[in-house]
């Protein structure tokens, strides 16, 4: 099948279809070069061909029974045509994609390997019902005859594509070149197949002879570059590194109506930052002077707590004398200065801290397409986020990022002195001799990553990768290059991408981005069952991803005219295509607040040029947000987004460079202060109980694959033991604790454990493949008492389904130790059971006969009957009884602040409490009303108790 998701996608035809022996084969997922026999009896069975060492072909049978081998797919597709060959039916009715799905695919998804692939597939579905009707007195092939017309007419298509972009290239080399490509496009088709095929292999001929002319002229040309004198490049000037001077903020002291009658009306402060002296200095306005100020030393800055309902406000927890802490709330200017002050302050620890690895790093990432012509001498407006959108606070931009990462597209220099360019420009804006980590280039798709020069040591297992998805997936012109690699004990992945051109081809689009997310080999290798949305603790997906605005030009240009951008957003076929989870599932994207940033004439950023001259023709392309940046990181870490916009300054290109600024929570290699655990002291990973909805037409029974870096080895479960189905697409699978292993992680301590994330893969036993992958915080399943996890299934990029289950991390009494981190805000928080598919109502609405709507109704109907219990709470471990008798919810890493709240009956709290960064008891000494709400806790009478019970404690 040509379908992008063969599995997915065959057993839909086989299920629409209905009929007993419908079949089809289609690739394997889970093996190379095998395939996979799918057949319809009831449900849909599915049977393994496998290769072996002579390349016979075999179906994969139980232990004992004869494998019988064949030398074709064809021979052994028509020994199952009989009966009584040992599968559920005789292979009866082979099962071709309906003709709208194939127009479809001509238009969109297919290169030249879909045509062929095909072509494949129709030739020997054909010969079987040719050969059926041959039993039958037939004396003509018209089956054959028709599938061999079709399939050639949709090469002739694509060789045509081909032949074009090759004749264009073939002019840079020489202009007179190439006559024979535009004889052979002119050439009419044949009405017969034979003289199809005939247009058809003169047509490849043609090809051959282009491309092998081409190769020579290239080397010649690379021969004729590499003998000339090579240019040095220019020294950069060598200065002083600059100090960052003391910056000051003015701020509102943010009090309950109690403290306003302790410190009158006065309630604005100055905050200064000294990043050189390692000092926060904090002065009380008064009328006429600034008498009443306090000195706090970088070591008694003990956290920051960012409000996440008022985004310009932050909380400050100092150290006090006798280790007793004091907090205090400042609202800021702007979300923009609290931003700027948490980046100086953070600064300030690392440049100061005894402690030896940092806990947050700063990512920059950009993305241009340059337009095949040199850049500008100065790029830093790119690389100091200036321009348009949301920018760097002007303090923030004096402070160096600690990893750059530049994709670029249309990059006309050399790797080499494309880096060097790079560098010099990091130079001139911080004094800094950036290392580079690793570039990798695809034609003139290029990423570069660099590095500060002192994380250099903490940099390892760096991979790079690239995938074409050119014409015929084999042209580098499209397609994506990757990086990734270790920071300390976070991993980090950087995707840069050119997508497929044109408004018309947002389908097209979607299968490039599906191809790389499949193909794109990067990251741990032990990890080949997840595509590289699941790999990385941090993925950043960016580029020229080519998505347009479906609007009348004109109409943009009037919305762009008034600034509002609102209109454009609701029609950016990216945004829309998100929506309808066909890309990008669960990936996040900083608000739009620029202009879209193609396609402007070239020396100027005032006027948009939106019809451009192609060897095909005219083409129309309306100004779009086409360059973008995405990000997808693991639940319950640490990423915020200081800044996402574009240069206004730099017009060599017709695209304006894009630009995105991160704040991103990172994990040291951990070394346990305690040495190796005993046996006594072992950590375990526990499950009580797993239950799945995955989308499927078969009935096999499934078993779950366990990875983690804190394991040594991959864990299995055993099959489930209970599955049931009101629906032909949808099989909901169990496993008790019985079928699931006990995890024994590598080291013990919580500090370590709460870093740590579990990734779960659901297999068939019939094919060994995936129906769905997840990750799971191992953070809030930490403590003595089982809790709850729900979160999605997704395979290649497309929901499958969701998953939940019950499970607790128990760790031994005296590894329970942490250490304090700086910042007290969580990233995504877990769902919980009460939490819905998040956007799916949305896409559901309106179209309940989709897969995606029916997926939606099963699951509220699974919450309704299963999620709740007989008592109207959620099912929890015997004994977890919270205040109003109903169980705790999945809570945070267990520490003194879950002690007191299980003493106090008000465990469900535990979870808000330290997303918000309430996470050490003595930090609570100064919590307010407001604070307990912001953090879940809206019950008066249960206010009431934490309060009076921290009262009692000072």
């Amino acid at each position: 099948m040509g379908s992008p998701k063969p599995r997915a996608a065959a057993e839909e035809l086989l299920a629409r279809a209905g009929r007993d022996g419908s079949f089809l084969v289609r690739d394997s997922e889970s093996v190379r070069g095998a395939y996979a026999l799918c057949l319809f009896q009831k449900h849909v069975h599915t049977y393994r061909i496998l290769p072996d060492e002579e390349d016979f072909l075999a179906v994969q049978t139980s232990q004992g029974v004869p494998v019988r081998r064949f030398q074709t797919l064809g021979e052994l597709i028509a020994l199952y045509l009989q009966p009584n060959q040992g599968l559920v039916c005789a292979l009866l009715f082979p099962v071709e994609r309906d003709k709208d799905r194939d127009a479809a695919d001509d238009r969109d998804y297919s290169g030249m390997g879909g045509a062929l692939r095909t072509l494949c597939t129709c030739a020997v579905l054909s010969t079987l019902r040719t050969w059926q009707g041959c039993r039958g007195g037939a004396t003509s092939l018209p089956h054959l005859s028709r599938a061999l017309g079709a399939s050639c007419r949709r090469l002739h298509s694509e060789v045509d594509k081909v032949l074009a972009g090759l004749e264009t290239l073939a002019k840079v080399f020489d202009p007179q070149s190439a006559p024979s490509v535009g004889r052979a496009l002119q050439q009419p088709m044949g009405q017969g197949g034979e003289q199809e095929l005939e247009t058809l292999v003169l047509k490849l001929s043609v090809l051959k002879d282009l491309l092998s002319s081409i190769e020579k002229k290239a080397l010649k040309a690379l021969q004729e570059m590499s003998s000339a004198p090579p240019s040095t490049p220019p020294q950069p000037l060598t200065r002083k590194a600059k100090s960052i001077p003391v910056q000051t903020f003015e701020v509102k002291l943010d009090v309950t109506l109690g403290d306003l009658t302790k410190i009158g009306k006065s309630q604005k402060y100055t905050l200064s930052v000294d990043v050189e002296g390692g000092k926060l200095v904090v002065l009380k306005k008064q009328k006429d002077t600034q008498e009443d100020w306090n000195t706090f030393t970088h070591d008694k800055i003990r956290q920051l707590i960012k409000s996440q309902r008022v985004q310009n406000k932050l909380g400050i927890v100092f150290e006090k004398e006798k280790d007793r802490t004091q907090r205090k709330d400042f609202v800021f200017a702007s979300a923009r200065k609290r931003e700027a002050f948490c980046q100086l302050l953070q600064l300030m620890k690392n440049r100061h801290s005894q402690q030896d690895e940092p806990d947050m790093i700063s990512i920059f990432i950009g993305t241009w397409n340059m337009g095949s012509v040199p850049p500008p001498k100065s790029i830093s407006s790119w690389v100091t986020s200036k321009g348009l959108g949301r920018t760097l606070e002007e303090v923030s931009v004096t402070i160096a990022h600690d990893i750059y990462v530049l994709g670029t597209q249309e990059n006309s220099m050399g790797d080499k002195e494309w880096v060097d360019f790079v560098r010099a420009a990091l130079k001139d804006c911080t004094d800094l001799e950036y290392r580079p980590v690793a570039v990798q280039a695809l034609w003139s798709i290029k990423v570069v990553v660099l590095v500060k020069p002192e994380h250099e040591n903490r940099i390892s297992h760096v991979s790079t990768s690239s995938v074409k998805t050119g014409i015929a997936n084999t042209l580098g012109n499209k397609g994506a290059v990757g990086v990734s690699f270790m920071f300390n004990g976070t991993s980090l992945g950087f995707v840069n991408c050119h997508l497929t051109s044109g408004s018309e081809k947002t389908a097209r689009r979607n299968q490039n981005y599906v191809d790389i997310l499949r193909l794109l080999s990067l990251g741990d290798k032990q990890l080949s069952s997840f595509d590289i949305s699941l790999r990385f603790t941090h993925l950043f997906w960016f580029g020229d991803l080519n998505y347009r605005l479906d609007m009348d030009i004109q109409e943009i240009l009037n919305y762009i005219g008034r600034r509002e951008l609102e209109p454009l957003l609701r029609v950016d076929q990216l945004n829309l295509e998100r929506e309808k989870h066909k890309v990008f599932l669960r990936f996040g994207e900083e608000e739009i607040t620029f202009p879209p940033t193609y396609r402007y004439e070239r020396g100027s950023r005032d006027t948009y040029v939106w019809h451009k001259q192609k060897p095909t023709g005219v083409r129309t392309n309306v100004p779009s947000w086409c360059d973008r940046i995405l990000w997808k990181s693991y639940p319950e870490t640490h990423i915020n987004c200081n800044a996402y916009g574009c240069t206004d300054d730099i017009v060599t290109s017709d695209h304006s460079p894009v630009f995105a600024s991160f704040e991103v929570g990172v994990t040291s290699q951990f070394v346990s202060k305690k040495g190796l655990p005993k046996t006594s002291e072992q950590a375990h990973i526990e499950f009580e109980s797993i239950e799945a909805i995955v989308k499927t037409s078969s009935r096999t029974k499934f078993f779950i694959e366990f990875y983690s870096t804190c394991l040594e080895e991959f864990k299995k479960s055993f099959e489930n033991d209970a599955q049931s189905s009101d629906n032909i697409n949808f099989l909901k699978v169990q496993w008790s604790s019985r079928q699931l292993p006990t995890l024994k992680p590598i080291l013990s301590d919580i500090e370590y454990l709460q870093d740590q994330h579990l990734l779960l893969t659901v297999k068939s036993l019939d094919g060994y493949e995936s129906y769905g992958e997840c990750v799971i915080a191992l953070k809030s399943m930490i403590g003595s008492t089982a809790q709850q996890f729900l979160t999605f299934l997704s395979h290649r990029g497309e929901e499958t389904g969701n998953i939940r289950g019950s499970m607790r991390v128990r760790v031994p009494a005296e590894r329970l130790g942490t250490r304090e981190r700086l910042y007290g805000e969580g990233g995504e928080r877990p769902l919980g059971w009460w939490d819905p598919p998040l956007g799916w109502m949305g896409s559901s609405i309106g179209c309940m006969g989709s897969s995606i709507g029916m997926l939606w109704v099963l699951w509220v109907l699974w919450v309704l009957m299963g999620a709740m219990g007989a008592d109207g709470c959620p099912p929890q471990a015997v004994g977890a009884v919270g205040a109003d008798g109903c169980p705790p919810q999945a809570m945070g890493a267990v520490g003194a602040v879950g002690v007191w709240l299980r003493a106090l009956g008000l465990q469900r709290y535990e979870q808000g409490l330290v997303h918000n960064g309430w996470d050490d008891l003595e930090f609570l000494s100064d919590i307010t009303e407001e604070d307990l709400e912001e953090a879940g806790v809206r019950d008066p009478g249960h206010k009431r108790v934490l309060l009076e019970s921290l009262q009692l404690r000072k």
